[in-house]
């Protein structure tokens, strides 16, 4: 897709404060509200803006664990990789799921309330998952970024 340059920064904008006004994105990108509007309708639309929301803090809401899991799978069959994907749809505290080249066929990005509740998880939901041939899993000890959203450069 091409942006032209009042896309690029009206994307920059929205990514940094998606609660902005029409009034004030519009303000900020050289434009009156009405064209500013049909703007951000017309990147929604292309499917460049996929939506907008909160930015919570897990360990505020009770999550202060994060853990990655690398998957491996014992068949790669489109309709396994597949079935694994819906698996994970179905577990709330699994908030990323990548499927990757190499060794490892997924890695997934995991929340929980403590270790018992992310032993719980592994135990009941990932390990004893069809198809799963092993699961290495890795604590974050600390973050040092985390950034939301892509990179946008402004031309």
């Amino acid at each position: 897709m091409a942006f032209d340059t009042i896309d690029r920064r009206i994307l920059e904008l929205l990514q940094r404060d998606g609660r902005m006004t029409n009034v004030d994105l519009a303000e900020q990108v050289g434009l009156t509200a009405p064209p500013c509007l049909r703007r951000v309708r017309a990147l929604e639309e292309r499917g460049a803006i996929r939506g907008y929301h909160a930015d919570l803090d897990a360990a505020v809401m009770g999550y202060p664990i994060t853990v990655f899991a690398m998957v491996s799978l014992r068949s790669q069959a489109e309709h396994d990789l597949a079935a694994f994907e819906e698996h994970v749809a179905t577990i709330p505290e699994v908030r990323e799921c990548h499927m990757l080249n190499g060794e490892i066929d997924f890695i997934l990005k995991i929340v929980a309330g403590d270790l018992k509740s992310f032993q719980d998880i592994l135990m009941t939901h990932l390990t004893p998952a069809p198809n799963v041939a092993s699961v290495k899993t890795s604590l974050t000890i600390r973050t040092a970024k985390a950034l939301p959203g892509v990179p946008v450069a402004i031309e």
